[in-house]
Order: structure tokens, then C-alpha cells, then sequence
């Protein structure tokens, strides 16, 4: 159930990013619930970030400096927080976040790297930091 809405909301939001055009940024938000907080930055073109949160006390902030980036996280429950820091071309970085007070850090500083993940439970701390090209990480935790 939970990977099928990472998936389903990972296909939603590339999709909806489709028909930019070429040099445009986006940032597509949803909050649900009450008290989720959400802020980012986007320099340079055809970066993207995509933001749902459900529940309360939810917190992003993202930023991206460079071309062709791409942010996507989900975060249900509560008090979850997710920071995500993109620089270069071609980043990709996911984050889900299913329960009650998780912490994921995700920094990519290069071209053309990919980390994911998802953490279920209560109180998963996670953290990814990428520089060079090409790496791939990901990440999967139940806590508590």
C-alpha cells in the first residue's frame, strides 16, 4: 500500500510538470491537516519540486540551484521533517515519511544523482549526502 502511493504520487508529479515550458521552474504544494509548513528556493531552470504533506506539524524546505532538478516528497502523519538541498543538473531526490516524527536530510551537490527513500514507524532519522556524479543511494527504515 505505501509503495504504491510513493509511486502514485512520484508519476502525479512528473506528470504534472510536463507541460512547462523549457525554462520554467516549478513548485507544486498540496497540505492537508493543519500547521504543515512548507518553503523552498529554485535558481537556475527547469528545476522541480513536488510537496504533499497530510497531518499536522509537517515541515519541508527545499533548495535548488542549477538545471533539471527534481525534489518529490510525500510525509503523512505528523511532525515529520524533510530538507532537501539540490546543486548542479539532473538531481533526483524522493523522501516518503509515513507516521509521526521522522527527520530526513538530503543534500546533492554534482550531476545526475539519485537518492530515495521512505521511513514507516516513529522517530527514523535519516541523512544523505552526495557529491560527484552519477551516485545512487536509497534509504529504508521502520522505527519504534
Amino acid at each position: 500500500m505505501i509503495r504504491k502511493l510513493v509511486i502514485t504520487t512520484a508519476v502525479a508529479a512528473v506528470a504534472g510538470f510536463t507541460v512547462l515550458p523549457a525554462s520554467a521552474n516549478n513548485i507544486s504544494i498540496e497540505q492537508y491537516g493543519w500547521k504543515n509548513s512548507a518553503g523552498g528556493d529554485q535558481i537556475g531552470h527547469r528545476n522541480r519540486i513536488g510537496v504533499y504533506q497530510d497531518g499536522f506539524r509537517n515541515q519541508i524546505v527545499t533548495q535548488q540551484k542549477g538545471r533539471k532538478n527534481t525534489a518529490a516528497i510525500g510525509q503523512e502523519g505528523r511532525r515529520n521533517s524533510a530538507d532537501l538541498w539540490q546543486r548542479g543538473r539532473g538531481n533526483a531526490a524522493g523522501v516518503g515519511q509515513f507516521g509521526t516524527g521522522h527527520n530526513a536530510i538530503v543534500t546533492q551537490d554534482g550531476n545526475g544523482n539519485i537518492a530515495a527513500g521512505v521511513q514507516v514507524g516513529k522517530g527514523c532519522d535519516a541523512e544523505v549526502t552526495q557529491s560527484g556524479g552519477g551516485n545512487v543511494a536509497a534509504f529504508v527504515q521502520t522505527c519504534r
